[in-house]
């Protein structure tokens, strides 16, 4: 999960205030927990730092307005597809998919289709060092790879259900 990207997707259709985009990625975050306040005021330093952000305006109660920028624009699009390795697979998938839900990303799509791809490469790797350590004996090494499997044909699964929901 990336605080940064998390926070160009918030503010990828309008400016908002500290506060509100401490609340609004925790809902993005769902059930994965709270951010402290003084990562997202620190994330967002960066982020004019490195000009993807402005903060140039306040709102009527005196509140710093951040607002996104072009640049900021094209780093959040190509974020989001980046396929994400499996290590990293389960959570910041998600995270990154409901950031492209949030913007209404056009290639959507394009995005899952590269993340079941390398799911695919991934379970093809496993499945053969499976079978080699099946042929070697190395029981504790062939059920670890098992479970991995699994979780990778579940992510598979959960991607093919958002894809049909997507057409309903």
């Amino acid at each position: 999960m990336s605080v940064r990207y998390g926070l160009l997707a918030l503010l990828f259709h309008q400016q908002n205030h500290g506060y509100d985009l401490k609340v609004e990625i925790e809902a993005l975050l769902g059930s994965k927990g709270k951010i402290n306040p003084g990562q997202i005021y620190t994330t967002l330093d960066r982020l004019i730092r490195d000009q993807l952000v402005s903060s140039a305006i306040m709102d009527d109660q005196e509140r710093k307005l951040y607002q996104i920028n072009a640049e900021g624009k094209k780093e959040l699009e190509h974020w989001l597809l980046e396929p994400v390795p499996y290590h990293d697979a389960k959570g910041d998938f998600q995270f990154k998919w409901s950031c492209a839900r949030k913007i209404g990303f056009d290639q959507e799509k394009v995005m899952l289709n590269q993340q079941k791809a390398m799911i695919m490469k991934d379970v093809m790797e496993l499945t053969k060092l499976k079978t080699e350590f099946l042929l070697q004996g190395d029981e504790n090494k062939y059920l670890l790879i098992s479970g991995t499997l699994l979780h990778l044909e579940a992510d598979l699964n959960w991607i093919h259900q958002v894809e049909n929901r997507n057409r309903a």
